[in-house]
């Protein structure tokens, strides 16, 4: 096989556009002192920023815990509106850089990673955190209860907008009754 120039510019383009995915927006760092294993478990999606693949989707839920190869298993899940069976999506993550740093990537389908950057946590519980990806359109405040108190909710929206994040555009996402 032989490196025409248009191959390897194909490449590089490549090798650009995939680390692109799991780098970090400006101004946004990862928590330190992270322990993944205090992260596991289930959390409720509170609010985020509108992307296709959770559009029209409530009652929005997110799982983590261990993989056999020693990764993380991802598995989020939310209600279609109008319909009764929830909508899953199964993926697997890894962390960039050290363990103890909130930066992980995460792949849903095939070879394709995204940054998952936890750049807020209740270091004393961890009962909420405020993550991002690679680019600021991408904004999640997750909880390991279905609601937050109004104080949190509004350090949440401060936080956000200081960091340059498009807060009227937030969606605040309901969860049924239990």
């Amino acid at each position: 096989m032989t490196n025409t120039p248009q191959s390897l510019l194909v490449t590089m383009i490549t090798i650009l556009f995939l680390s692109g995915c799991v780098g970090k927006p400006k101004g946004i760092e990862p928590i330190q002192d992270f322990t993944i294993k205090r992260y596991f478990g289930k959390w409720y999606e509170i609010a985020r920023l509108d992307h296709s693949f959770e559009r029209g989707l409530y009652a929005v839920t997110a799982e983590y815990s261990i993989r056999n190869d020693g990764g993380v298993k991802v598995l989020n899940s939310g209600k279609v509106i109008d319909k009764e069976n929830r909508k899953t999506a199964e993926g697997r993550a890894y962390f960039v850089d050290e363990e103890t740093l909130g930066h992980l990537k995460v792949s849903f389908f095939g070879p394709f990673f995204g940054s998952y950057i936890i750049f807020e946590i209740d270091k004393e519980n961890y009962q909420y955190a405020f993550i991002t990806s690679y680019n600021k359109s991408y904004l999640w405040f997750l909880s390991r209860t279905p609601e937050v108190s109004e104080s949190l909710m509004k350090h949440f929206i401060t936080r956000a907008k200081s960091l340059g994040f498009n807060t009227d555009q937030l969606i605040f996402v309901e969860h049924e009754e239990n």
